[in-house]
């Protein structure tokens, strides 16, 4: 049985292998293993291939995005609007700090926050803060201070709606980008920016997972602003201005210098890689459209990214018989994945902020129908058919 895994780092590696070793021999030969002058680079590479100001390593996306909102001063009393159909740590870098996450439901199209659901949200719960600063809202009467997107599965949010909502309301923006690097979001007619360099802080993951990934954890923070960057370069060193001699408490959250030389490697060819993983994806889009499977039992196909407003971290279809479609499919050596069987308002953990199922119907509906196929720039257009094919015969038989 041919075997097709979610994800081939394998044949990834075999691309770059001479240059990534050459990259980790530099860093022992100089023993210089956090921080330092090879992270410098990286954070200057990157920024200047974001074209977002400033970038600062961390340890990971989710220190990423807990780092953020420290550097934004948001703790208890405060309340960050987000989706509940996410990744874990986009929400518990919230509760870390003592803040509430108010949950905002998706667009059923795109599985992204939606402008409208938040714009609905400020007008039926939002009212001045008493003390004059901001909103606050009525429910829980905590201080509304931020928004976090999520460029969920690659794709962009619709960041000209949630700019123009920040603005009005005197709202944050932190971008959750662990899953879109190399993404591109509209800001006007004809004018796109990247995805983490719209909003006030992005945040990066560079899971080896990711469309521009590390050989184990790490993560960026990328910000316009040089007093939050510098506020970030300091919490993620335990808030030490310098040695001995700390500010605030921050973390020990750096990234180190064997991954900041393997994502310099990377970063030369994640342009080709983002061009490849679209034209896969419009491959699909095309096998999927034959197969008369669309608009039955499959309910919907992503969008085609065409301007690479979706870079597919993931391909994720909506499929009716779930479950067991995937079980099928890995009967036959296919893997897939679900993400995410549980949206974060039904988390036992989180059961404290009252959510009950039927709160969040589209995020529910999500993750009962999701599915992400196989999705990477080495994946051969014979794969894809089978997987196509094997998902025809599971429904036609």
């Amino acid at each position: 049985m041919t075997k097709i895994p979610m994800l081939d780092l394998k044949a990834q590696y075999q691309t770059i292998r001479s240059e990534v070793l050459q990259a980790i021999e530099e860093v022992l030969e100089s023993q210089q293993f956090i921080l330092g002058p090879v992270v410098e680079r990286f954070e200057e590479r990157v920024a200047s291939y974001l074209q977002g100001g400033a970038a600062v390593g961390v340890a990971s996306g989710s220190d990423a995005l807990l780092l953020s909102l420290m550097a934004l001063g948001i703790g208890a009393g405060d309340a960050v609007l987000v989706p509940p159909f996410t990744f874990f740590s986009t929400v518990s870098s919230i509760t870390r700090l003592g803040a509430t996450p108010i949950f905002i439901d998706i667009d059923p199209q795109t599985f992204l926050m939606d402008p409208q659901a938040v714009e609905a949200f400020l007008e039926e719960r939002a009212q001045p803060h008493p003390q004059g600063d901001g909103l606050m809202d009525s429910k829980s009467q905590c201080r509304i201070r931020a928004l976090l997107p999520v460029h969920l599965f690659g794709q962009c949010c619709a960041m000209v709606g949630l700019l123009s909502l920040s603005r009005k309301h005197q709202l944050y923006i932190v971008e959750d980008v662990a899953q879109a690097f190399g993404a591109r979001t509209l800001v006007s007619p004809g004018v796109s920016r990247a995805a983490g360099t719209v909003g006030d802080l992005g945040c990066f993951s560079f899971f080896p997972t990711k469309n521009l990934g590390g050989m184990g954890d790490g993560g960026l923070v990328v910000t316009n602003r040089s007093d939050l960057a510098d506020k970030v370069r300091m919490l993620r060193v335990h808030g030490a201005n310098h040695k001995y001699h700390h500010l605030e408490i921050g973390l020990n959250s750096r990234l180190d210098a064997l991954q900041a030389a393997v994502l310099f490697v990377k970063l030369r060819y994640v342009d080709q890689w983002r061009e490849e993983r679209i034209e896969r994806a419009r491959i699909y889009e095309t096998l999927f459209l034959s197969s008369g499977l669309v608009g039955e039992e499959i309910l919907s196909l992503p969008n085609s990214g065409d301007a690479q407003s979706h870079v597919f971290n993931q391909y994720v279809i909506r499929a009716r018989r779930r479950d067991q479609l995937k079980e099928y499919l890995a009967k036959q050596g296919i893997k897939a994945e679900v993400h995410y069987p549980v949206p974060l308002h039904l988390q036992p953990c989180f059961s404290s902020l009252g959510y009950r199922r039927g709160d969040f119907p589209h995020s529910e509906d999500a993750s009962t129908q999701v599915l992400s196929l196989p999705m990477y720039p080495e994946l051969t257009a014979h794969q894809q058919e089978t997987v196509v094919r094997q998902i025809r015969s599971f429904y036609r038989g």
